[in-house]
């Protein structure tokens, strides 16, 4: 089966990540939240990746 190189560098990054916190979500949570803490106070934008429903938009199915 074909792999994504890209998709399997992802696997690798998350992978190192999560044993460098000894696999505990909560200590991974805390250094995710830090670094985007980390990330606005050197100005960049953080974007919600949860998208609002426009009122004036008809709903697609």
């Amino acid at each position: 089966m074909w792999q994504d190189p890209f998709v399997e560098e992802i696997h690798q990054y998350r992978e190192a990540h999560a044993k460098k916190f000894n696999y505990d979500m909560l200590a991974i949570y805390a250094d995710i939240k830090a670094k985007e803490k980390q990330s606005e106070q050197e100005g960049w934008r953080l974007v919600s990746r949860c998208p609002t429903k426009l009122e004036d938009q008809p709903e697609t199915t």
